[in-house]
C-alpha cells in the first residue's frame, strides 16, 4: 500500500523564485537561504518520494473572488506554471498523479470533507517555489505532485484544527491506496509576515520558533491556535501557517525533526523550513456518520 514517509514545510516567498530563476543565489542577500536549503536538497535526493501532496494557497491565479474553495484538490494529469503578471516562471510543468488524487478525493469526501475537485488549472509561486527550493532547477520535476489548495487569502480561512484533521484524513486515504508508493506531504507558506498596512514588514521570530518547536513530538497544541492569534502575532499573512498543520496531521501521533532552517529577512518576510518524519504512523480513525471511511467505501465498490 501507499505510505507517507516524511513531511516538509517551506515558505513560498515569490522572491525566492526570482532568485532561483535568475541565478542570484551567490548574491550576499540570497546566499544564506541557498545554503540553508542545500542540505535538504541533498537529503531529498537520497529520500526521493514517488508523489508529493503539496499543500499551498493560490494567489488569484487559478481562483479569484468569483470562486473561493476552502479546500481544493488537483486531480489532473499536469499543471502549467501560472502567469502572475510578469509571465510564467521558466520551470517545468508539474506532473500530477490522477489515480492517487482521485482516490484521495473520494476518501476525503466520504470522510466528510467537502473538497473541490479540479481537473484543469495553472499553479503559481505558492506551489512552484517550494519545488525550486527542494529540487533546484531540473529539466523535469523528479516527482509527481498532487496540488491541494487552501483558502488563506479571503476570510474565513479554515481553522488550524480543521486543517490538522484534514491531514489525518489524507493519511487514512493514502494508507488505503493499493499501489506501493512513497508519499511525502508538504505544507507551504508563512512564516510571520504582513504585506500591507501600518504593520507591513512585521516579523515575530520568537513566535515562529515556537511554532517550529511544536511541530515535533506528540503535542497537538498548534491545532488549537485561533485565527486572531495568527493575525496578532504573525501578521495578516501569517495565517498561511495553518497549511503546515495539514502536513503535520498527516504524519500521525508523533514526529521527529530531521532538520530545520529559519532566516530573516527575505523580501521583508521570515523564511521557515522543517523536515519531519513520523515516529509511528498512528492516525485517529474516521469519525464519519457511517462509522469509518472503509464502511462508506463499501457502498460504492
Amino acid at each position: 500500500m501507499a505510505r507517507i514517509t516524511h513531511g516538509i514545510a517551506c515558505s513560498h516567498i515569490p522572491a525566492l523564485g526570482v532568485a532561483s530563476d535568475f541565478d542570484k543565489w551567490e548574491d550576499p542577500y540570497w546566499k544564506p537561504i541557498q545554503e540553508g536549503f542545500a542540505p535538504t536538497q541533498k537529503w531529498e535526493a537520497e529520500n526521493l518520494p514517488d508523489v508529493v501532496i503539496l499543500v499551498y494557497n493560490d494567489h488569484a491565479s487559478a481562483f479569484d473572488m468569483k470562486i473561493i474553495p476552502t479546500f481544493a484538490i488537483g486531480c489532473g494529469e499536469s499543471y502549467k506554471p501560472a502567469d502572475e503578471g510578469w509571465g510564467p516562471r521558466a520551470v517545468p510543468d508539474v506532473e500530477g498523479h490522477p489515480d492517487l488524487a482521485w482516490h484521495i478525493a473520494q476518501s476525503l469526501i466520504l470522510d466528510e470533507f467537502d473538497m473541490t475537485i479540479i481537473n484543469e488549472m495553472d499553479v503559481d509561486h505558492g506551489l512552484t517555489v517550494p519545488l525550486s527550493m527542494v529540487f533546484g532547477k531540473p529539466a523535469k520535476w523528479p516527482v509527481k505532485v498532487i496540488p491541494l489548495a487552501v483558502n488563506v487569502v479571503t476570510y474565513p480561512p479554515p481553522s488550524g484544527n480543521r486543517c490538522w484533521a484534514l491531514g489525518e484524513a489524507i493519511a487514512r486515504a493514502v494508507e488505503s491506496f493499493p499501489e506501493d508508493l512513497n508519499v511525502q506531504v508538504w505544507g507551504t507558506g508563512g512564516m510571520s509576515h504582513q504585506l500591507q498596512g501600518p504593520r507591513a514588514g512585521l516579523i515575530n521570530a520568537e513566535w515562529d520558533q515556537m511554532f517550529l518547536d511544536k511541530l515535533s513530538g506528540d503535542t497537538q497544541e498548534l491545532r488549537h491556535i485561533p485565527h486572531i492569534e495568527y493575525l496578532r502575532e504573525t501578521g495578516s499573512e501569517g495565517i498561511e501557517m495553518v497549511m503546515w498543520l495539514i502536513m503535520r496531521g498527516a504524519l500521525g501521533k508523533e514526529t521527529r525533526e530531521l532538520r530545520r532552517f529559519y532566516h530573516v529577512p527575505a523580501s521583508n518576510t521570515a523564511v521557515g523550513h522543517i523536515v519531519l518524519e513520523p515516529v509511528n504512523g498512528e492516525v485517529p480513525p474516521s469519525t464519519t456518520v457511517e462509522g469509518n471511511n472503509a464502511a462508506a467505501q463499501s457502498l460504492i465498490d
